[in-house]
């Protein structure tokens, strides 16, 4: 979504589709979520309300399946209370329908719609979401064009190693010594030819 990188995508490779998937969407929902429950949860606690949403961070962000059965309990408990952070985590549970759609146009109209539902809840950072969700929606629908086919995780994932690998190199003194870090961390890539064999 980082403006500078479509504009150089566009640049090099006008004939690639450019996809926003999943993973960084899902991302920036949670994170929306998450804003708003610190929010309201250091509010209730100034205004000397019950603790509820006291540990309750993970039960809004991860998927059902994945809750722990403390978790699954705390959730229903929560789902009983009127709060943003429950509205939050609605429209977040609503917004996973959303990737069911095998067509874009229709995939295109749920993001109409939840955008719409999202700018009448009033709930700040997610609007923003939304505001970005429909200020990308070409680049997001692109995914259901592509057919579901691509994901940037394994780019994600390599992004990760090479900061791992330049984390570990710091203080060498030339781009060489980070490049055989690289190699190392990275492993199955060809190694570069050394001068000694072991």
């Amino acid at each position: 979504m980082w403006k500078p990188y479509l504009k150089v995508i566009k640049k090099k490779a006008p004939q690639a589709i450019n996809i926003l998937d999943r993973f960084h969407i899902v991302a920036k929902i949670n994170k929306a979520i998450d804003e708003v429950r610190s929010e309201e949860h250091k509010k209730m606690r100034k205004e000397g309300y019950e603790p509820v949403l006291k540990k309750s961070r993970w039960c809004l962000l991860k998927r059902k399946e994945n809750l722990t059965e403390k978790q699954e309990a705390k959730l229903k408990d929560l789902l009983k209370y009127n709060l943003r952070s429950v509205r939050a985590y609605l429209l977040k549970e609503d917004f996973n329908g959303f990737w069911d759609y095998v067509s874009a146009s229709w995939a295109g109209k749920f993001l109409d719609r939840w955008c719409k539902r999202v700018m009448y809840s009033k709930i700040e950072p997610l609007k923003k979401v939304a505001k970005t969700l429909r200020e990308h929606s070409p680049l997001i629908l692109n995914w259901f064009k592509a057919k579901k086919a691509f994901s940037s995780g394994i780019v994600e994932g390599l992004n990760n190693n090479v900061k791992l690998a330049t984390k570990k190199a710091y203080g060498f003194k030339s781009f060489e010594y980070i490049k055989i870090a690289l190699y190392h961390q990275l492993g199955r890539l060809p190694r570069p030819p050394t001068t000694h064999r072991f």
